[in-house]
């Protein structure tokens, strides 16, 4: 069939949306894959509608074959990562490609050659992928954790997928974890004295965020996760754009008991987000808001009960980090969500993460609340 195979590039609505269908068919028996709203998964590709798109730019390609899509990708350059330090992931000559799928093998060689080809176009000497698109989105590639459907803002994929990769000649360079607990469990006695004695510490303040005052506590969140994270693996900071369309994307699923700050002396330095799971109230509604999909999630946004909690976003100021009271703030932050999460919104799993493989400190609170790596994905990269 290799005669007959097209690789071409997306330049209508048209092809977008034959872009955004394809992964209904490709993953239509598959259990534990969560289609997405299609509106939403339009708008991410979608130049006027996505901030990213205003220090990013990329390039869409559809596979077809005797008039039929049969595989996509999506090869793209973020230019605020082209100016971050190489050891933290990116830096100068790095694309990066992702949103891939595909029906064979020999259809993802050729998408993957039309990606890397049109990244050496553009000046680009390594391809790091898959990133779906933003480091912010779906990084990585889920290559262990099949067998359950992901959390709200996590990505699926075909188990072949990884064999494709790494045959192509790319390696690993991270991998993201997330970790899984049973929320209806109290945590182990070592965790409970500390958090009893962060409540003893007069210079402690753990808080509810407010919702009424979103903008104000968002860049509060935002001045600690810009400190916190700065020099992490992947890191590219959030431009006004971007950070426009989180607030118009997660402000539904804001709720005031799941999000806390907390204050040392006064002064905010760390941050906790814990989103009710959107995707089992989306899963049923196989990506249309029509005829009474909009109805039911409004329903649904109102007084959400979930089985799960996810835990996007945790961080601690930079000159905090590594000491025991960035680990007690931790704890006490996780142990009153975990006290609202279960008897507010009926939910008895917690998820978090992404996790990097080399942050001991989160991954040792991560284990220390006897959480248990669920999902794994990697990221690969290779010189083009």
């Amino acid at each position: 069939m290799a005669d007959t195979l097209t690789i071409r590039p997306v330049l209508t609505q048209r092809d977008r949306k034959a872009f955004v269908d394809l992964p209904f068919r490709l993953y239509a028996d598959d259990p534990n894959w969560v289609p997405p709203l299609k509106g939403e998964a339009l708008g991410l590709i979608t130049p006027e509608k996505n901030g990213w798109y205003s220090h990013a730019k990329a390039q869409l390609f559809l596979a077809e074959e005797r008039g039929r899509v049969v595989g996509r990708i999506s090869a793209h350059i973020d230019t605020l990562a082209l100016t971050m330090p190489a050891e933290q992931g990116f830096g100068p000559g790095i694309g990066q490609w992702g949103l891939m799928d595909a029906e064979r093998q020999d259809v993802f060689q050729a998408l993957l050659a039309a990606a890397e080809g049109w990244l050496r176009e553009q000046g680009m000497t390594r391809a790091m992928g898959p990133v779906s698109q933003s480091i912010w989105e779906e990084p990585g590639l889920l290559v262990d954790g099949y067998d359950h459907a992901p959390t709200i803002m996590m990505g699926h994929a075909k188990p072949e997928y990884r064999g494709w990769i790494e045959g192509a000649g790319y390696t690993t360079i991270k991998q993201l974890f997330t970790y899984e607990l049973d929320i209806t469990q109290e945590f182990p006695p070592i965790v409970k004295r500390i958090i009893q004695s962060g409540e003893k510490n007069p210079r402690i303040r753990v808080r509810e965020v407010n919702k009424a005052r979103f903008e104000e506590e968002a860049a509060i969140i935002l001045d600690i996760l810009n400190d916190a994270w700065a020099d992490n693996w992947g890191f590219v900071p959030l431009t006004p754009p971007e950070i426009k369309d989180v607030g118009v994307k997660l402000k539904p699923i804001v709720f005031n008991d799941l999000i806390r700050i907390a204050e040392l002396d006064g002064k905010p330095v760390a941050f906790m987000i814990t989103l009710p799971d959107l995707n089992e109230a989306i899963k049923p509604l196989n990506g249309s808001l029509l005829p009474f999909g909009w109805a039911k999630l409004l329903l649904w946004l109102r007084r959400p009960q979930v089985r799960t909690m996810r835990v996007p976003l945790m961080g601690v100021r930079k000159d905090l980090q590594s000491s025991r009271m960035a680990s007690q703030l931790a704890f006490m932050m996780i142990e009153y969500i975990r006290r609202a999460s279960v008897t507010k919104y009926g939910a008895s799993r917690g998820e978090i993460g992404w996790i990097l493989d080399d942050n001991q400190g989160m991954r040792s609170i991560a284990e220390t609340i006897q959480s248990r790596v669920n999902k794994t994905y990697n990221v690969y990269a290779r010189d083009l």
